[in-house]
């Protein structure tokens, strides 16, 4: 499998469903599952205030809520009596397999008298459930305590396999610690070190808010598709058998050879464009927008194989922007960089702002890459538009009216190719012949293959929104 790391590129400045449906949630659900994950991490930190014990018994303190002994309705010297019986009881398996090698058993004899008396009382133990009724224990301890506390498991099922559950737990939590005093998982940080992506494997570079239980995984593996976030190729594998999705949700507005741009309404596929969010958020680092996406369209690039449309990045843009912004985010994923296709989703931002007759330029601020890529941009648009200049005066209002870029652009693109000087109190515009030549010639190079075509745009701009 590919594997990229972060090298360079130009970019400015996503649920797992249960992996038995192929479906996105409606929003109702969606909000009250971000909502859960948003108290349920304030909890946390609540609880880790007071950072006493750990679910394991073996650690002094807890660093996260899965190993917080008050979030499992346990105090900390329940969670040591709990370790020394685990302990007792992982010898007495361990010494009972050394009688059975001396007696030279094998996998293939007949089960001992031991065995199946240990296997009766296991079957006797699981038909065991306390038949009092806690109902008015369960109706003050939800209420009082809310997603801070796990809830009450006591008489839902047997003990024996309540207690295999807490094992279970208790392991999981320990394997968690680990990973944390040997480096892996710090608190706090990007804990997302990595996301399996179609057939890549991608480093992160920021963090982003997913919910801790995902974060905390270290690595997450996505549909490329309908973008839903998993915990293991397992349900990845299982989820991809069922996924209808070959392509983004809403429109196709631009088809050119293989590739595709759609435009998606924040409102109408609320679920998607939050996991596109938080998808964009692990490679930029000045993102603030994840949840509220319903006042934004995004226009997503897309290349197309024989498998589907694969992603290749995306803007989003504000349904009714008071500055006329024409972008508000914009990404192209790190596999794609350094091929031409973040030239090509600026060049398309403003090909919707000339159709909309309008005047454009991107929300402040940029990130560095993001402003690097578009001041190329920018240099390229005046060029081309002086090479093929033949008239005898020109003025920034002109050009800003063809190319759709903002005055104030355009000026300081000028000023930083010191193609603007001010004379006899009127600023002129130099046309530096060397500069146009040297594009020429790169362009020749570069051909036609990374370019938007306008004849390709089959779109219409939103009424109504």
């Amino acid at each position: 499998m590919p594997r990229r790391k972060r090298n360079a590129g130009s970019s400015s400045e996503g649920t797992e469903d249960s992996d038995f449906s192929a479906e996105h949630t409606d929003s109702s659900e969606s909000e009250t599952h971000m909502v859960r994950n948003t108290r349920l991490t304030r909890s946390s930190l609540r609880l880790s205030r007071n950072s006493q014990g750990h679910l394991t018994g073996k650690h002094e303190r807890h660093f996260s809520i899965s190993g917080c002994p008050l979030y499992h309705n346990l105090s900390a010297d329940e969670c040591k009596v709990k370790a020394s019986s685990r302990d007792k009881h992982v010898e007495e398996r361990m010494l009972s397999q050394r009688q059975d090698e001396n007696r030279h058993s094998t996998r293939q004899q007949a089960q001992s008298e031991r065995h199946l008396r240990y296997k009766e009382k296991v079957t006797e133990m699981r038909r065991k459930r306390n038949s009092v009724s806690q109902k008015d224990k369960y109706m003050e301890h939800r209420p009082s305590n809310g997603s801070s506390r796990e809830p009450l498991l006591e008489n839902i099922t047997s003990d024996y396999d309540l207690e295999l559950f807490r094992k279970a737990q208790a392991c999981a939590s320990d394997d968690l610690e680990k990973l944390r005093l040997e480096g892996q998982v710090t608190e706090g940080g990007n804990m997302i070190k990595a996301i399996v992506f179609g057939r890549y494997e991608l480093d992160t570079w920021y963090h982003s808010p997913y919910p801790e239980e995902y974060a905390r995984l270290g690595r997450l593996y996505m549909c490329e598709f309908c973008l839903k976030y998993m915990k293991s190729q397992t349900i990845l594998r299982r989820h991809m058998a069922k996924c209808v999705w070959k392509h983004p949700p809403g429109d196709e507005i631009y088809r050119k050879g293989a590739i595709s741009v759609f435009e998606v309404d924040g409102k109408k596929n609320k679920i998607y464009c939050q996991n596109l969010c938080l998808l964009a958020k692990l490679f930029l680092d000045h993102k603030t927008l994840y949840y509220d996406v319903e006042p934004f369209l995004f226009y997503v690039m897309t290349e197309a194989d024989n498998t589907g449309c694969h992603l290749v990045g995306y803007f989003s843009k504000e349904k009714n922007s008071f500055l006329n912004y024409n972008v508000s985010c914009i990404l192209t994923m790190p596999q794609y960089m350094r091929q031409g296709y973040g030239k090509m989703l600026i060049d398309f931002s403003y090909l919707l702002s000339k159709v909309e007759e309008k005047v454009g330029s991107p929300e402040r601020p940029l990130s560095d890459l993001g402003l690097i890529s578009y001041r190329s941009y920018w240099k390229e648009v005046l060029l081309r538009y002086l090479h093929n200049f033949q008239g005898k005066e020109i003025s920034i209002k002109e050009i800003s009216q063809e190319t759709a870029v903002n005055p104030v652009d355009i000026v300081s693109t000028l000023q930083s190719l010191q193609m603007l000087k001010y004379w006899k109190g009127k600023h002129l515009i130099l046309k530096r012949q060397d500069l146009i030549d040297d594009w020429t010639t790169k362009e020749a190079k570069r051909g036609s293959s990374k370019t938007i075509d306008p004849t390709a745009l089959k779109w219409s701009p939103p009424k109504g929104t």
